[in-house]
């Protein structure tokens, strides 16, 4: 009985921690831009960022570093299902805002800065030869 009670128990618990993992969609990514171009020129300087298509909502790419980046879905991770559910990169350069629960994140690494959102945002492989930006899962 005890056995029975415990397996319920664990059950109920990994449902109730599914629901709370709201996973953005997989889709596949692989864009591949050289920074140098014109078009990306905002990629050119550290604290830079451009938007990008593709992924579940789009893509915001940042430039943390003289030699990386980051890519991040702009999909927010709370309640995934709203279709409002979509982050826009904030007057501060270095935050970005979903326009459905008001949920901030940064910029720099992904993590939640306020906001009922408990999770970070989705993030995507990224290299960098100097020149070229490659942004793939």
């Amino acid at each position: 009985m005890l056995t029975r009670a415990l397996t319920i128990l664990l059950v109920f618990t990994a449902l109730s921690c599914g629901k709370n993992r709201n996973p953005i969609p997989n889709v596949l990514v692989d864009i591949t831009v050289n920074v140098n171009n014109p078009g990306y020129m905002s990629l050119s300087v550290v604290g830079g960022w451009q938007y990008f298509n593709g992924g579940s909502r789009g893509i915001i790419a940042f430039r943390n570093s003289t030699e990386t980046f980051n890519a991040f879905d702009r999909h927010c991770p709370y309640e995934p299902e709203e279709s409002c559910g979509v982050l826009s990169v904030q007057s501060d350069n270095s935050t970005m805002k979903c326009a459905c629960c008001a949920s901030v994140f940064s910029l720099w690494d992904g993590s939640l800065q306020s906001g009922p959102a408990i999770q970070p945002l989705k993030i995507y492989t990224t290299t960098f030869d100097g020149t070229t930006l490659r942004i793939y899962n």
